[in-house]
């Protein structure tokens, strides 16, 4: 697996991360996660809730590859008297590092309002309580870039509640080759998940079997694959953030292959071919429990799905946070998935 197509997913990712959606707001990302995997040759078509399905190719045993599009975000629910915001999150956007981040407000009308999430009362020349205060979503609000006093100069501007409010990803790459942003959970799988389908095609190769993807837009709240899985489909196979921490072996350098999650252990037999793979490979892998975790494949088993399941990805820093990812990280990934699905 040449190291360019490691570059291609990063380059792939940065796009999509420019896309905002949060979990029930995916519309724009999914048409341009579409308009990708056809430009490469590949057909495509979306579901009912909104997610898209990809044939790779291949013949028997049919595996489906799912990452989702779907981020953090939030959902205006009240509108103040002084004309500030108050926010419900979506999905598990925690207010604590969301504070001081710039947001946008799409409202039903088209517009897109900036303004700042920030703590009620945040001068800490102001408010004696700056340091002590916790920070919740009932705690903190939006202020909009826009000379609004009132409920009624913010309905002015077309804001209304249930209106999405999307953080900005802040996305950079360092020359050392570090990814840095909000939301590569999971819009970094997207990408590997697209240079795996490039690789494919410009090599004139097809999976070792027959191979779906499913790009969900519900991952964040619990059921992106919970529908939609193909009749002949015996094995799910995640794509998502490989998880960084206390008591874990994942670096950001590293694909992570997850034993167990909060929902349970993966198929043995699933996890122990893919580490053989990365065994094979020479991808630098990193055998893990999450201890807080749930993926698409536990939802589709959930479902009822009758399939083996496993869960690999690139290492991720502070997940749902702002977050880190690198290169090497990208590239381990993509030899696995070749290694696994290609040879």
């Amino acid at each position: 697996m040449d190291y360019n197509y490691a570059k291609y997913a990063t380059q792939q990712t940065v796009e999509l991360l420019a896309i905002d959606s949060p979990t029930g707001f995916t519309h724009n990302a999914i048409q341009w996660t579409q308009r990708q995997f056809e430009q490469l040759g590949y057909t495509t078509k979306q579901t009912n809730k909104g997610g898209l399905m990809v044939e790779l190719g291949g013949q028997g045993n049919p595996v489906m590859l799912t990452a989702h599009v779907d981020t953090l975000g939030g959902m205006v629910c009240q509108i103040l008297g002084n004309g500030r915001l108050r926010v419900t999150p979506l999905g598990g956007m925690n207010a604590n590092n969301a504070e001081a981040e710039n947001v946008k407000v799409y409202t039903r009308n088209g517009k897109v309002i900036e303004g700042t999430f920030q703590l009620h009362n945040p001068s800490s020349h102001v408010n004696l309580n700056y340091s002590t205060t916790q920070r919740t979503f009932d705690t903190c609000e939006v202020v909009l870039d826009e000379d609004v006093k009132s409920a009624s100069d913010v309905r002015a501007l077309g804001i209304d509640v249930g209106d999405v409010v999307c953080f900005d990803p802040r996305t950079r790459i360092t020359e050392s080759g570090y990814i840095k942003s909000r939301f590569l959970d999971d819009k970094l799988s997207v990408g590997i998940l697209l240079a795996f389908a490039k690789y494919l095609k410009d090599n004139n190769l097809a999976p070792n079997r027959k191979c779906y993807v499913h790009v969900t837009v519900f991952e964040e709240v619990g059921h992106g694959c919970s529908a939609s899985c193909p009749s002949d489909v015996v094995e799910i196979l995640s794509l998502d953030m490989g998880c960084i921490g206390d008591g874990l072996q994942c670096d950001e350098k590293a694909v992570s292959i997850c034993a167990k999650d909060s929902r349970g252990p993966y198929n043995y037999d699933v996890v122990t071919a893919l580490v053989n793979s990365a065994k094979a490979q020479n991808a630098r892998y990193a055998l893990d429990v999450y201890p807080k975790y749930g993926s698409d494949a536990d939802a589709a088993l959930s479902a009822g799905v009758d399939a083996k399941h496993g869960l690999i990805g690139a290492g991720v820093f502070a997940s749902h946070g702002y977050e880190r990812s690198h290169l090497e990280g990208v590239h381990n990934t993509l030899k696995l998935l070749c290694g696994y699905l290609a040879n």
